[in-house]
């Protein structure tokens, strides 16, 4: 049996809705409009003039008030309304008005056709409401035919994706650098969508869905277009947050439709940016009307329901992988889990190219040289300090950019511009300069420790007063209990040569004293390098691609003995500090002195006066001070 399709109806108190309007806007018209309109027709007259009209007959009809007298002059083929003011001791007036004929009115005279003010006040609105009421209905109709999914689906119940193919996008995989495993993984599916009968030969089947995880900027929306430039294929790109509507149900409708204009294109890729705003774990509750898992229970349909064979595949990506649904994550749906980690240093070189080959660049900079003082730093932190590179190079007048620029924005990126605005007093810079050698001398005199690379005191806009930066040889993934403990003690060198030098402590230690506090709990509470818990785990961490959450779980006697270890072990690196700096404190004093007069000092400057005699009759200022 056929069933035709009914045609939603509008709701039917809208022609009650409609009449309300009319008599609204009848009534301001009438009580507001003509009265203004005919106000703006009546002229001034002087009493006198009033007068000479009245003896001359053209006076037809009056209207005396207590203070205002209007009359209507008719001669000439025309007519026109005056007001002037009543002279009350004109007794006479009335008298001669009505020896005169002069008709008297309770209303102001009205010199408007009567067939013009009916136009303006009855039959106008009944036009505006013609073709206002006919845009509202129109537009009532196409929601709800939205809401039922009829023809008129324009905004509710349909995707918001965004289609591109090869012709707009143009991103190939050597334009992704840093990520060659993710590459290799994903070259997989490009392969079979270029020739799926060899997988069919054999008998194995695409991977419907492939997940990308990793920290924000490394990345994974790139790879996702890569892919669909490499294949050639139609390209969904939607974000997680436009599936959730105001509206219970639309979110579900969306992925309806994606799902259904997928499978029209296949062979495709739909890329779906965020996943973890719709497929967050569930909360076991019984009942409600969330919108939010009602969208998350169609995407799990939908991506069940899909034949893979087609050519469809569903890539994801997001940065919170430990908040995603179980569901979500078997077999089936998403099949692998490619990460997208932070580039090691051959990739960050590798990145700072591509990113190079956009701007013009001296011959002679060493990308593997900023890759190194670069470590940590994701894809889009490293296309930034190419783009701060050129934008220095730009203001200072030329054509290039330089090493210097390059070095100079990693600097940038890091502690933020220099903040020329900001002075220090001789006091304030000469224990600045004392602290950051501080640092620097304890990294230095200790082993495994990163060789110095640079020491400023000229101050940053991030707050920073002054920093020291340290850069590794190479690339590490491991860090023994030994480094750590030298970690911590570099962070305490500053303060330690502020108590050697001027005993007395500032607040310019602060963000060390958070480092070596974190770095010496993290010791103790999830690195098992405490001998009293030993491989114990007392505190576990979340989010770890957004920087971590950490939550301990012992008990309050517990995290009392926590908090006494990492007290002693902070105190017991700073006294360590302090032992090294008090052991060579010529160094300090001439390195400090150096700084002061220079404002930064090189990795080669630092190391070339540690490694040189002390000079025997040294004026040191600050002992002056």
């Amino acid at each position: 049996m056929d069933i035709k399709e009914k045609k939603p109806q509008p709701p039917q108190n809208s022609t009650l809705f409609y009449c309300v309007l009319v008599l609204v806007i009848l009534l301001i018209l009438n009580i507001f409009v003509m009265p203004s309109l005919a106000e703006r027709s009546i002229k001034d007259a002087t009493y006198d003039a009033f007068l000479n009209d009245l003896e001359a007959g053209k006076i037809s009809e009056v209207n005396l008030e207590e203070d205002v007298i209007y009359y209507l002059e008719e001669g000439n083929g025309r007519a026109q309304v005056y007001k002037t003011g009543y002279i009350s001791s004109d007794v006479d007036l009335v008298e001669r008005l009505d020896e005169a004929g002069v008709v008297f009115n309770k209303e102001v005279p009205q010199t408007m056709s009567p067939i013009v003010s009916f136009l303006i006040s009855w039959l106008l609105p009944f036009v505006i409401i013609w073709f206002l009421g006919g845009w509202l209905m129109k537009k009532l109709m196409k929601n709800m035919g939205n809401m039922g999914g009829g023809p008129g689906a324009m905004s509710f119940g349909k995707s918001n994706d965004k289609i591109y193919v090869k012709s707009s996008t143009g991103i190939k995989f050597s334009d992704v650098a840093g990520e060659d495993e993710a590459k290799e993984l994903l070259t997989e599916i490009v392969d079979y969508l270029h020739n799926p009968e060899k997988y069919k030969e054999i008998g194995a089947s695409m991977p419907k869905g492939a997940l990308l995880v990793g920290p924000p900027g490394t990345g994974k929306t790139l790879l996702a277009k890569a892919v669909a430039g490499e294949a050639n294929v139609p390209f969904f790109s939607i974000s997680g947050s436009e599936f959730v509507e105001m509206f219970v149900g639309m979110g579900a409708a969306k992925v309806r439709d994606l799902f259904k204009q997928a499978n029209e294109k296949a062979p495709c890729i739909v890329f779906i940016d965020e996943i973890d705003t719709i497929g967050k774990k569930r909360d076991g509750q019984i009942g409600g009307n969330d919108e939010r898992e009602q969208t998350l229970n169609q995407l799990l349909t939908e991506m069940d329901g899909f034949d893979g064979s087609k050519g469809v595949v569903i890539l994801a990506a997001t940065n919170r992988p430990d908040s995603l649904d179980p569901a979500l994550l078997r077999p089936g749906r998403f099949d692998r889990r490619i990460p997208v980690e932070l580039p090691d240093l051959k990739g960050r070189e590798e990145i700072l190219k591509v990113h190079a080959r956009k701007i013009k660049i001296a011959d002679n900079v060493n990308f593997y040289e900023i890759a190194k003082a670069a470590s940590g730093a994701s894809g889009a932190e490293l296309a930034n300090i190419v783009n701060e590179a050129a934008l220095r190079a730009v203001r200072d007048r030329r054509k290039f950019a330089t090493q210097a620029d390059l070095e100079e924005s990693i600097e940038v990126v890091i502690a933020g511009y220099q903040k020329k605005s900001r002075v220090l007093s001789e006091k304030e810079k000469l224990i600045v300069s004392y602290h950051e050698v501080g640092h620097a001398l304890v990294a230095a005199m200790q082993t495994n420790s990163a060789p110095v690379h640079k020491i400023t005191i000229i101050p940053r806009t991030s707050g920073a007063l002054g920093y020291t930066m340290q850069v590794e040889d190479g690339e590490h993934f491991l860090m023994s209990k030994e480094e750590l403990e030298n970690k911590i003690a570099t962070f305490t060198g500053g303060r330690a040569a502020e108590e050697l030098i001027f005993h007395s402590v500032t607040t310019g230690a602060s963000n060390d004293i958070e480092q070596a506090t974190k770095l010496a709990r993290g010791m103790i509470t999830r690195y098992g390098m405490s001998d009293d818990f030993d491989m114990v785990a007392m505190e576990s961490m979340s989010n770890q691609y957004l920087g971590g959450d950490s939550s301990l779980a012992c008990s309050f006697e517990t995290q009392t003995q926590i908090d006494k270890k990492v007290v002693e072990l902070v105190k017991k690196q700073h006294q360590k500090a302090y032992k090294i700096l008090e052991d060579n404190i010529g160094k300090l004093h001439e390195l400090a002195k150096f700084l002061y007069e220079n404002e930064t000092i090189t990795g080669e400057e630092f190391m070339r006066i540690l490694n040189t005699k002390p000079r025997i009759g040294m004026n040191d200022q600050a002992e002056e001070e």
